[in-house]
């Protein structure tokens, strides 16, 4: 009879846990469509003497309650880790970002119609950031721009702009 009660919790658990990994909060749907998948973008500014691009990878995370992705730029000369999660007190999408220069930053995501907003405030970037906006929209043909504002020494500036497809192939580096 132990055998069985402890084969049924076992069952139940295998069937529990196959649920949890589908699940995903409601609130993180709008970024659905970016999961599972591995992304390389390269930089407008990119040039064949001097190529910048970036991988990014976007998964479901902690059982669905939020969003990683990890990314770095020319094979890890530069990256980071971004969890995204609901936030219950701000009513948003919110995020933190942690970086291999050592600089993080907290922001918050607004989602609607295949575009994505971002507003970071960054702390600890020597290079006088302290402010990211940046605007990540899905084009009909499936790739995804991004671009980036700085606000810098009390200036807004532009920052990057990347176009990405999906590139199952592509990995993230860190060194």
């Amino acid at each position: 009879m132990k055998k069985l009660i402890a084969l049924l919790f076992l069952l139940s658990g295998i069937v529990f846990n196959a649920g949890a990994e589908e699940f995903l909060s409601p609130h993180l749907t709008p970024l659905a469509p970016l999961l599972g998948k591995t992304w390389r973008g390269v930089f407008k500014d990119s040039t064949p003497e001097k190529p910048m691009h970036d991988v990014a990878r976007w998964e479901r995370a902690l059982n669905g309650q939020a969003v990683r992705i990890l990314h770095s730029v020319n094979d890890g000369v530069y990256g980071g880790e971004t969890i995204i999660i609901w936030d219950s007190t701000k009513q948003s999408l919110a995020f933190s970002y942690f970086t291999t220069a050592g600089f993080y930053t907290n922001g918050t995501v607004r989602t609607g119609n295949g575009t994505f907003e971002t507003h970071e405030v960054v702390t600890g970037n020597i290079n006088g950031i302290t402010e990211v906006k940046g605007i990540s929209v899905i084009l009909p043909d499936g790739t995804m721009r991004t671009k980036a504002m700085f606000l810098k020494d009390g200036k807004w500036v532009d920052g990057h702009e990347i176009l990405y497809r999906e590139d199952p192939s592509a990995t993230v580096v860190f060194k």
